[in-house]
């Protein structure tokens, strides 16, 4: 059976953590995935360390911000040590990270790839989590995906299927295309045209468009590791955990 991960991010605007982790477990979650505003302080990564002792949980992946890793790559290394993380990796830039042709796409790629140094000597997984403009060809016909992974084949690949979606792609060709640097991917789903407006448009795991059980054994293909639930902007986490992993249990 699967051990599914659970990105505490779904659940920033409810909580207190200590509940959510308590949440997640009862629901059969093994895993959690943290984001920065989880480790802004000692007494931060202390209570997230201290509610997954307390209710069997791990943390193997961690999103850090470009920021962080590059500013502080030592404390993001301890902190990812002392929460037992597997892979930190980098979930987005803003628009004035981000590359507009092949070149700077490129000197992107290079200089996540340099940031990821540390990281790599310390025995971690390092790499780059997708949105949609990572799929947006450009002029070349270049990738910016491809770009940045082309960078450095130590870049691991988290896939956050949904978003290729949104960005135009079939997100089975990219499974397969990353099999082997692939090792995390976000299971979220996307609401039918029209409906979940109040939740951005997406859907608890298994009652929106994507077909899940077919990504799942693609998936499954590959060298992912790990299988993160998320949804961007839930009215009820509680709702969205429960719904999502009793699907994902079936696929």
């Amino acid at each position: 059976m699967t051990d599914f991960s659970y990105q505490l991010y779904s659940s920033r605007n409810f909580g207190p953590l200590a509940d959510t982790l308590r949440m997640v477990a009862d629901l059969g979650y093994a895993q959690v995935e943290g984001y920065g505003g989880l480790y802004v302080d000692a007494a931060a990564v202390a209570a997230l360390k201290t509610g997954l002792a307390e209710t069997g949980l791990t943390m193997p992946t961690g999103h850090f911000s470009l920021a962080q890793v590059e500013d502080d790559p030592a404390g993001t290394v301890a902190i990812a040590k002392a929460l037992d993380a597997k892979a930190v990796m980098v979930p987005h830039v803003g628009p004035e990270d981000r590359g507009s042709d092949t070149a700077s796409w490129t000197a992107f790629g290079k200089r996540l790839a340099k940031a990821g140094q540390p990281f790599w000597d310390a025995g971690l997984s390092f790499g780059w989590h997708n949105h949609d403009f990572e799929f947006q060809p450009l002029s070349t016909g270049d990738m910016p995906l491809d770009l940045i992974l082309g960078a450095d084949e130590r870049l691991a690949l988290e896939l956050d299927v949904a978003w290729v979606v949104v960005g135009g792609q079939q997100p089975k060709d990219w499974i397969a295309g990353y099999k082997n640097r692939l090792i995390a991917a976000h299971i979220k789903d996307i609401a039918p045209e029209g409906q979940a407006k109040d939740e951005d448009g997406w859907a608890d795991v298994g009652h929106g468009t994507m077909d899940w059980p077919g990504l799942m054994t693609a998936l499954r293909a590959t060298k992912c590791q790990y299988f993160v639930m998320e949804h961007d902007n839930p009215s009820d986490d509680k709702r969205f955990a429960a719904r999502s992993i009793a699907s994902a249990q079936t696929f």
